[in-house]
Order: C-alpha cells, then sequence, then structure tokens
C-alpha cells in the first residue's frame, strides 16, 4: 500500500535528482543503428533481433538510475586499469591518431565493435615467462564479487560465456586492422568492484566460436530485416532470463 504521507529522505531526494538526469541523459543519446558484437553471446535471439530493431523496452523495464550509476562506476574502473597496466610497463593503446576507439565495422555498418585497447609490448619478464605475444587485444569488465570469484575459478569461456564471444569477434575482425590480433591471446582483465582484486587471463582465439557468433550475427540482422521472428531461447516466460529481459512481454504476449 502506498504510504502518501511518506516524504523522502534527504539522501533518497539527492539520489533521486542524479538518477532522473542519468536517465535524461541517457534518453538524449543518439541510439546505435547497428548490432553491437560484444551483445552476440547473449543467449537468445529473438531478444538480440528486439535489440537491434530498437524495439520499445516493455512499460517500467527501462534501466534504473542505479544500474546506470553501475554503468559509469565500470568506465571508472577500467580508466583505472589502463593507468595501472601502463604504469607497469605495458604498451596499450585505447584511442587512435584521430582520437576514437578500435574497432571494426562490417556488414554495410550494421555489425560494429569497439575494443577496449591494444597491447602492442609489455614487461620483458612476463613475455619471456608467460610466452605473450604482441599485437594483443585487451579487453577490461568489472565484476561484483561473486561474478568474479566464478570467473578466476571457471575461466572467463566457462563463467562468462557472452565475455568469451566478444573477446573472439574482436579478434577475427581486428585482424585485418591490426595484423597478428588473432594469433595473439587477448588479455582479459576481471576487477573486483567490492575488494579491487585483478583477474588476468591469455584468451586464445577461438575461431570456430567468432565464426558462429559471425553466422548467428547475420542470421539476426537478415531475419530481422524480413520481418521474421527467430526461436526464444526459453520454452516458458518464467525463465530467468525471459524474466529479466526487458522484452519479455511484448515476447510472450499472443500473436
Amino acid at each position: 500500500m502506498l504510504d502518501f504521507n511518506h516524504r523522502p529522505k534527504f539522501h533518497e531526494r539527492v539520489t533521486a535528482v542524479i538518477d532522473e538526469a542519468l536517465a535524461r541523459e541517457r534518453t538524449s543519446q543518439t541510439p546505435r543503428r547497428y548490432l553491437g558484437a560484444s551483445r552476440l553471446g547473449v543467449a537468445c535471439e529473438r531478444a538480440l533481433q528486439y535489440e537491434y530493431a530498437q524495439a520499445p523496452v516493455d512499460p517500467g523495464r527501462e534501466l534504473p538510475g542505479r544500474v546506470l550509476r553501475v554503468f559509469e562506476v565500470g568506465h571508472a574502473m577500467a580508466d583505472l586499469a589502463i593507468r595501472w597496466l601502463r604504469l607497469a610497463g605495458f604498451e596499450l593503446y585505447t584511442r587512435k591518431a584521430d582520437g576514437g576507439q578500435f574497432g571494426f565495422s562490417v556488414a554495410g555498418g550494421r555489425i560494429q565493435g569497439h575494443v577496449d585497447g591494444i597491447l602492442a609490448v609489455g614487461p620483458a619478464d612476463i613475455e619471456v615467462d608467460f610466452s605473450m605475444r604482441w599485437p594483443a587485444l585487451w579487453e577490461c569488465k568489472t565484476m561484483n564479487d561473486k561474478s568474479w570469484r566464478e570467473t578466476v575459478k571457471q575461466g572467463v569461456a566457462r563463467a562468462k560465456p557472452i565475455y568469451a564471444a566478444q573477446i573472439a569477434v574482436y579478434q577475427a575482425y581486428m585482424e585485418g586492422a591490426v595484423p597478428g590480433i588473432a594469433s595473439s591471446p587477448a588479455l582479459f582483465t576481471a576487477i573486483n568492484k567490492d575488494s579491487q582484486e585483478i583477474w588476468f587471463e591469455l584468451v586464445p582465439f577461438d575461431g570456430g566460436l567468432a565464426q558462429r557468433m559471425s553466422d548467428r550475427a547475420v542470421r539476426v540482422i537478415t531475419a530481422t530485416e524480413a520481418g521474421e521472428l527467430l526461436p526464444r531461447h526459453a520454452t516458458t516466460p518464467t525463465h530467468f532470463e525471459c524474466k529479466s529481459c526487458p522484452w519479455q512481454d511484448r515476447c510472450w504476449r499472443p500473436a
């Protein structure tokens, strides 16, 4: 029951003002008109269709301000990781000479990706002791404690397949612009947002995974532009991934 006599506390009101501003800023941003390569590893191809077609999310499922703040904290921590690696002797490039991000665009611009960075060289003892090769893709993620520990225990390919797919696709499509990047293991970095512990993992190029994700992208785009819906990942709307999907109602409502 609503409490109409409740007055927001000071911290609640200030937080609400910030969240409202973040939501306005997000709404004012130009929506991307392509399928992001970082999303190709999600479980449901139909959800990718909705995302590519920019279908409106279900009412009440817009990203809350808390999540927008989580995104921004993640970006800030990635910037710190860049500083730490450079300070340690890694030659890490995150921007091209013109200031733009390193990335790729294929299929007439309908599939695009922007990488976190390119490693050109690193400390000699790490290169010798761990057989690192250059150039190498650098990808950085921030995680809560539970996700971070799962990634450390299982490795990124098993614990976070969406990230593994992203890395493989980036390595494949960046090879043309950065020759040799697909021959060198990528350096995956995960920062624990709760403890600031860091996990570093060398991820060899998985050509089979990159091809499957590329085929998936073509399938999603082709079906969407033809007005055809691909199968759902789940068989019931109560599946945990459906329950968290911003298009759950749209997807499961009667045709």
